[in-house]
């Protein structure tokens, strides 16, 4: 069809028409530790959690050490008794536990400390995944040339374009009808057809779609709220009858209709900032039914037709229209808006330097962007979307992976045609290195796990003796878990986040720490089981209660090793006299000994003690000296060393 698509808003029907009719000039070594004594830190944790003593974390590090090794059951046993101490924790841990419950299908619980997560952490990936209750992940990286595009079987010799899928149809605009012609195109008014999506992927013929909704002049470009009950689309200016403005122009209209009984449609009503004297067209709803993006030619238009936006209430009902403004309109034509399931706006503008025509661009995560005054960066996606004619209409389903668009371009079956295409993957490398966290010396024989955001393995590898790990397969704008496991060290987990670029290389360096250490005579068993302080009350030796888990973990090695015996020194930073400070010392030297012979039940002979006072002060905070609690606190500690071990 040979009507000018881009004058259409401002002297007749346009942007329904905009997309059917063309003025054809404008255009992502296993260590032996056989012959040594070790402790492993994750059964002490166990033996001392099954002894009754709880602390936050205890129950952390015990829920970790079964989460990360997939023994959702445990995790979820540990991490249920972590919930149940009612303290305030990382959210990470919410996130983990509704993990391992679902593992378990308990479902309802896990939502539950879902909804937990997304409270604390409701800029997350995961909270906003979990919210809109949609499996679209992916985002599309356009990049010229690397898939195919097909002109689809139900196009016609006449205008077809416009797509949206509602259920298991795909839904569009068509001139194939028998009814009256358009005057400027020698072709049938629009009505809205629909095809069935059969099993194998292919589309039924294409037949009438939404009864009432047509009438006797142009209907086109519906958009479907989520639930599926409510769809706002184009028509003329027509309810019962035609209307024109002051310029005698019929113009573009957004009316909404309600799904009725049988699938029917009705109670069509135009939305409140139509006008007889300008156009508006092009409605598309995002993926939480909150906004209603569309182009316009209205009053403070920059160009020809600019993309707007409108709140939609909960109520269906739509606040006041705001032009997005100019950077993303020009003094062209900015039309056929689309935003997608991640947020991406998509619109086809012939005001950016494109390769003829209209083309169509992008603006990746832009509702974040726009709500929090980030930068915006528009990027034409490029060929084969994209030619020398006219290409618009862009939409996609990141879930299916099938993405359409139209075009008049050469070759097609008619004036404007509509074409399909796999959404290609973006795809990203990973590349690590392994390193021990104490030496930071290169690891060589850890297995490197790469997990999705859920925990499923994807892919794994024993690193050599550089450390180096490398993933080529990640797609991009996605989250994974990059797991390490190595005998005799802790597991460390990393996520990571792609980025959208298909050349990028994500870097990652991994430090793992030891979880069986080596101990022999001289052996400090607060530095070996990265014990936290033990306290005392203020001035006191008296045990504070944050220090029993601790001193249990003491008592399991004892325990562990009945022919060991240790020396406790206690030390006391340099406030107050040092002979106050010797004899406070001493005090909670012997209070520690007592614990542990009198609860642990270690026999007195094997455990040995004495008070240091400030002698032996671990930084520069002596008498005089201006220091922080945290400095001080370094020095007011009790030290556990191994005399002998059989």
């Amino acid at each position: 069809m040979r009507l000018n698509k881009y004058i259409i808003l401002s002297i007749s029907f346009v942007m329904v028409l905009s997309a059917y009719a063309q003025n054809r000039s404008i255009k992502k070594a296993t260590k032996d530790f056989e012959n040594f004594s070790y402790v492993r830190t994750s059964e002490v944790l166990l033996k001392v959690a099954e002894n009754g003593y709880k602390s936050v974390d205890l129950f952390q590090k015990l829920g970790d050490s079964f989460y990360f090794i997939n023994k959702m059951e445990e995790a979820a046993k540990w991490y249920g008794e972590l919930m149940a101490l009612n303290k305030d924790i990382d959210a990470e841990y919410y996130f983990r536990y509704a993990q391992s419950l679902k593992s378990l299908k308990e479902y309802d619980k896990s939502d539950k400390w879902m909804q937990k997560f997304v409270e604390n952490k409701s800029g997350d990936l995961r909270a906003k995944s979990f919210l809109s209750k949609r499996d679209y992940l992916e985002r599309i990286e356009a990049v010229s040339d690397v898939f195919e595009v097909k002109n689809m079987e139900f196009n016609t010799d006449k205008s077809d374009f416009g797509t949206n899928q509602y259920q298991d149809k795909l839904v569009f605009a068509s001139a194939r009808g028998a009814g009256k012609s358009y005057d400027w195109n020698d072709q049938p008014y629009l009505d809205l057809y629909a095809a069935t999506k059969y099993e194998d992927g292919s589309y039924s013929e294409a037949k009438l779609f939404g009864g009432n909704l047509n009438t006797k002049m142009h209907e086109s470009t519906p958009s479907f709220t989520p639930s599926d009950d409510l769809v706002f689309f184009t028509r003329n200016n027509f309810l019962n009858r035609l209307k024109r403005g002051n310029s005698g122009i019929n113009r573009l209209q957004i009316y909404k209709a309600t799904l009725q009984p049988y699938d029917a449609w009705g109670y069509v009503t135009p939305v409140h900032f139509n006008s007889d004297d300008y156009s508006v067209a092009h409605p598309t709803v995002n993926v939480y039914g909150t906004k209603l993006y569309f182009a316009s030619d209205m009053p403070g238009t920059l160009g020809a037709s600019d993309i707007y936006v409108v709140d939609i209430k909960s109520d269906g009902t739509l606040g006041e229209p705001l032009n997005l403004g100019a950077l993303i309109n020009t003094e062209g034509s900015e039309t056929f808006p689309y935003i997608n399931s991640k947020g991406d706006l998509y619109y086809s503008s012939n005001g950016l330097t494109g390769l003829g025509g209209l083309d169509v661009f992008v603006v990746r995560d832009f509702e974040n962007k726009y709500k929090n005054h980030q930068p915006i960066i528009v990027e034409n996606v490029g060929k084969p979307i994209n030619s020398e004619k006219d290409d618009f209409a862009y939409y996609e389903n990141l879930g299916t992976k099938e993405g359409f668009f139209s075009s008049n371009r050469d070759g097609g079956k008619g004036d404007d045609d509509i074409y399909s295409f796999r959404i290609p993957d973006c795809l990203q490398k990973l590349e690590g290195v392994v390193f021990d966290d104490n030496t930071n010396e290169v690891l060589s024989g850890s297995k490197v796990r790469l997990l999705n955001k859920r925990g499923e393995e994807l892919d794994e590898m024993i690193v050599g003796d550089d450390g180096k790990y490398e993933f080529n397969s990640l797609k991009c704008n996605e989250e994974y878990l990059v797991r390490v496991e190595k005998d005799a060290y802790a597991t460390d987990e990393t996520r990571i986040v792609t980025g959208s670029d298909s050349k990028e290389i994500l870097e990652l360096k991994t430090k793992i720490t030891p979880d069986e250490v080596t101990i022999d005579s001289g052996t400090n068993l607060r530095e070996a089981l990265g014990l936290n302080p033990i306290y005392f009350g203020l001035d006191a030796a008296t045990i504070d209660p944050s220090a029993v888990v601790e001193l249990q973990k003491v008592i399991t090695v004892l325990k562990q090793y009945p022919n060991m015996k240790i020396d406790i020194k206690s030390h006391t930073d340099s406030r107050a006299t040092k002979a106050y400070n010797q004899e406070l010392s001493s005090k909670r030297s012997m209070a520690t000994i007592n614990y542990i012979v009198n609860i642990g039940g270690i026999d007195a002979s094997r455990v040995t003690g004495k008070g240091y006072g400030e002698s032996e002060l671990v930084n520069n905070c002596s008498d005089g000296v201006d220091c922080s609690e945290v400095e001080h606190q370094l020095n007011r500690r009790s030290d556990f060393i191994i005399l002998s071990i059989d």
